[in-house]
């Protein structure tokens, strides 16, 4: 019999009763520190009922909470709802991060249990810098939802599969030289990989362990004359590990990467990210082994494309654009003259893409939320959720796509029928927010910190504003959120400041949440490109990739100024010149108006 959630703490705090813990943390990441994780290691979804992206588990003898940012707020509060579990609104005031909680709530010489391959070195460094005067210490010995989670679903082993060099654009062999070039000037010996997305783009790699993300699990250590992958050896191929071989990387098991670090020498220097790497391999490194703490180079190599990558991507942003500008004219012609729900809506998005050759599939769960829904900022239309799709109001849909060419993330808010005055205000008013960053000129040397005002400054005058960054990395046939680069105004320990540079892929997706009634989004993907230099230095602009009309139908000409007018009008010209080769009658036609000149 299924366990409810209540039943599912009470039998973790026997567990931790008799290995004498006195609270138990369970996040959300893999081994890997992964934003989104295979199902074995949906630990925190399991203990909580919560299904979002993001989160904290921390449950004590007495009492239980749960940490999440603010695009799960909403979604949080009603999954929690009667599960004992208090919801903490990070960021909010008033709300305690965790390592205060703990100090708080835990007495004397207590012990802190966790599973070490889940969390990181940093993480629990920040915990024990808080609790340092009540003598606190830390087990990350064992996996106790393990014990409570009786028919967890296996490990995930899916074979993996070859990116070919015409799309990678540079082979797993120039990129390996280019790593030991960066670890010969940081002066390292080893560099200790564990972030999937890292491994599989240095591999020319991918896989389907992770829903969506087409990552593979595996570890690796790098050194000058050497290079180990550690996998489930079953998931390659025999003529990918053939190949691999022929590239000096020697294939281990995946278990085994534990042992291995064990056998670092002590007089050796180990690149290795206490951010980013699990605290049990942190402290499987011998002791005398000197730790060079800092991001792994391949993050940044990474994030900046290369020029066979952004060919590719502007080719994957031509099919996308056309599936979802039929799926825009396919809601709008339809709404009110047949059923439509929010899940039918999704199998008809997704039917445009496949027809798209080189579709892979959806690059993370498609949102499609109708009314009230969209003011749920990660909202996922389930079974139980669906609503049917009228005429009136708004209906937001954000959606993304992995081809062969590249990854996709597109937002677009869809006004059906008639729109109040109200609703087209707001909608004017992240259009220009998006319309003005979408526009900056900038030197190089900023950070996504510097331009995030742009897209908030129309709704800051307002008196608004919305609870999540304004732009994230994407990878190429990766991860639709990449690192390091990002665009947000908030500033922590934890959040680097990484200069944008050309061949950087960002999103900019401002947008406005209205509690009960309804949400406005608006995203494009955007190229970091180089423009001019002069006595001021290197200056950078950005090209957009996606192509998808706004709807003219929600947007309020009066509240634009001729510049915003102007940039949405050369926005919706190259629309249209990118896409309507793919048109023909009714639908050019319907093209045409779409994106005619406000």
């Amino acid at each position: 019999m299924m366990m409810n959630t209540a039943e599912k703490l009470s039998a973790l705090r026997g567990y931790m009763k008799k290995k004498n813990l006195a609270a138990y943390i369970v996040p959300t990441e893999d081994h890997h520190g992964s934003e989104y994780v295979g199902d074995h290691f949906k630990a925190r979804e399991y203990m909580s009922g919560f299904t979002g992206s993001a989160g904290t588990l921390v449950v004590l003898g007495d009492r239980a909470a749960l940490w999440t940012d603010g695009r799960y707020f909403l979604q949080a509060d009603e999954q929690l709802k009667g599960s004992g579990i208090t919801l903490m609104r990070a960021g909010q005031p008033g709300v305690p991060k965790i390592a205060d909680y703990l100090r708080d709530n835990l007495g004397e010489e207590s012990v802190i249990g966790f599973d070490g391959r889940t969390v990181t070195e940093r993480f629990v460094r920040s915990i024990a810098d808080k609790t340092d005067a009540k003598r606190i210490t830390f087990d990350g010995s064992e996996d106790l939802v393990d014990l409570v989670w009786e028919d967890r679903p296996p490990v995930s082993t899916r074979p993996v599969w070859e990116l070919e060099i015409r799309y990678a654009g540079r082979s797993r062999e120039e990129k390996l030289a280019d790593v030991r070039g960066k670890m010969r000037e940081a002066g390292a010996d080893v560099l200790v990989l564990t972030a999937l997305d890292e491994i599989a783009w240095l591999m020319n790699l991918r896989g389907d362990d992770i829903l969506y993300t087409p990552v593979f699990l595996a570890y690796m250590l790098i050194e000058e004359n050497a290079a180990r992958l550690f996998v489930h050896e079953k998931i390659l191929p025999g003529e990918i590990r053939h190949r691999l071989e022929q590239a000096g990387i020697t294939v281990a098991g995946y278990d085994t990467v534990q042992r291995q670090i064990r056998k670092i020498g002590p007089d050796k220097r180990v690149w290795i990210d206490s951010g980013q790497v699990s605290y049990t391999l942190m402290n499987s490194l011998p002791e005398g082994a000197e730790k060079i703490d800092a991001p792994s180079p391949v993050a940044l190599m990474k994030a900046v494309k290369t020029p066979v990558e952004t060919e590719h991507i502007r080719a994957a942003h031509v099919k996308d654009g056309v599936a979802v500008t039929r799926f825009m004219r396919w809601l709008k012609m339809h709404v009110g003259k047949e059923r439509i729900t929010e899940l039918n809506a999704v199998k008809k998005l997704e039917a445009f893409r496949a027809q798209e050759e080189g579709y892979l599939g959806p690059s993370f769960a498609p949102i499609i939320a109708y009314g009230a829904h969209g003011a749920i900022v990660h909202y996922e239309p389930t079974e139980e959720t669906d609503v049917e799709i009228k005429e009136g109001g708004f209906c937001l849909a954000d959606t993304g796509g992995h081809y062969r060419e590249g990854t996709t993330d597109v937002t677009r808010t869809f006004a059906l029928g008639s729109v109040t005055a109200e609703e087209k205000r707001y909608y004017t008013l992240v259009l220009r927010g998006h319309l003005a960053l979408g526009a900056a000129r900038f030197p190089q040397g900023v950070c996504g910190q510097n331009l995030d005002v742009l897209a908030r400054e129309p709704l800051w005058e307002a008196g608004l504003d919305y609870n999540h960054g304004t732009g994230h990395g994407v990878g190429f046939v990766m991860s639709v959120h990449e690192g390091p680069q990002r665009i947000q105004w908030r500033i922590s320990e934890q959040t680097r400041s990484v200069p944008l540079e050309e061949g950087m892929v960002v999103s900019n997706e401002p947008g406005i949440y209205l509690e009960g009634r309804f949400g406005i989004r608006h995203e494009n993907l955007v190229l970091c490109r180089k423009g001019e230099k002069n006595e001021y230095g290197q200056f950078l602009h950005f090209e957009p990739l996606t192509m998808v009309p706004f709807d003219r139908d929600a947007i309020l000409p009066a509240l634009m100024t001729e510049r915003e007018l102007a940039w949405l009008n050369a926005y919706h010209r190259k629309v249209y010149e990118t896409l309507a080769p793919y048109f023909s009658g009714e639908e050019l036609t319907w093209l045409r108006e779409a994106t005619a000149e406000l």
